[in-house]
């Protein structure tokens, strides 16, 4: 197997938009209402974008247009500086995609399901067996994927989605069915991939992942984008402005809440936390979560 192909550090990809989205509109065969309507985004090189809502918002329809697999669509699109209408099989060289149901072939080994996957890419490829390693998948890498458990068909799929070392990488719920061990394993991988300026799209109703993997989310809800921002900022946003500390009082845990404002000049906020009779047990400010703040924005639950 060759080695991966290198790009160039000072191409022209490195400092331009990867991915811009003005308008855009998706409505699908014989339905009146229209799945996506008009969304306008962009995303950077090396960013975690992070696509947040709840089964039907339109996440995994907006991905399908990005990678190429629905056409029909209103707005402009474009993808690596190219309007996303004028890139041609080429355009597969430059992109991973890891959808949220496993479609490898079943017959096949690991092993061989990636050598296979390999061969499509007119571009030189990483090794396959590096790739399983890298998902914990090694050890059984001759075996059929028929046997493979559905979280192991997963780290399948996330291996065949860097096989071409893409440039940007379209992520659908990848830590599904993985246990806690193995969504670890994934989310370092896409930290890694980050780290070498790779550019992800990551289509998720998983809270924890959005809020611990995306430098931004994008909150989507009926088709319409309710907000574009950094989750930090969000929850700044949203949240409530207060201390909440938590101390234990006759084996019991009680709660006492000071305004967050001149917290450090609060001349009652210090006298309690000098206190001697005080065994404080926590102490935090109350950051809104991801589910709240799109039930405050849009109304709806992110998980139905």
């Amino acid at each position: 197997m060759k080695s991966a192909i290198k790009y160039p550090q000072n191409t022209n990809y490195i400092s331009m938009k990867m991915i811009e989205v003005n308008n855009l509109n998706f409505t699908y065969p014989r339905t009146k209402e229209p799945t996506l309507k008009n969304l306008t985004f962009s995303i950077k090189k090396g960013e975690i974008f992070g696509f947040l809502g709840p089964n039907g918002a339109g996440k995994t329809t907006t991905q399908k247009i990005l990678i190429g697999l629905l056409k029909k669509f209103t707005g402009e699109v474009s993808v690596l500086g190219k309007s996303l209408t004028n890139w041609k099989e080429d355009y597969y060289n430059n992109i991973g995609v890891c959808f949220e149901l496993p479609n490898s072939y079943g017959k096949l080994t690991g092993l061989e399901n990636l050598k296979f996957f390999a061969s499509f890419y007119t571009i030189n490829t990483l090794e396959p067996m590096e790739l399983l390693e890298k998902v914990n998948l090694h050890t059984v890498a001759k075996k059929p994927v028929a046997q493979y458990s559905k979280g192991m068909k997963m780290r399948l799929n996330f291996a065949r989605a860097l096989l071409n070392d893409p440039k940007i990488l379209f992520l659908d719920e990848p830590t599904t069915g993985q246990d806690p061990e193995f969504q670890r394993v994934i989310k370092n991988l896409i930290l890694e991939e980050k780290k070498k300026g790779k550019t992800i799209f990551l289509t998720t109703h998983n809270m924890t992942d959005a809020d611990e993997l995306c430098d931004r989310i994008a909150l989507i809800h009926k088709g319409e984008l309710a907000v574009v921002d950094n989750p930090t900022e969000l929850k700044i946003k949203h949240g409530k402005n207060i201390v909440e500390v938590s101390i234990r009082k006759n084996q019991q845990l009680e709660y006492i809440k000071f305004p967050l404002k001149n917290i450090g000049i609060n001349s009652e906020f210090s006298e309690f936390m000098q206190s001697n009779n005080t065994i404080i047990e926590t102490i935090h400010s109350r950051e809104a979560s991801l589910e709240e703040i799109f039930l405050k924005i849009t109304g709806a639950r992110l998980v139905k």
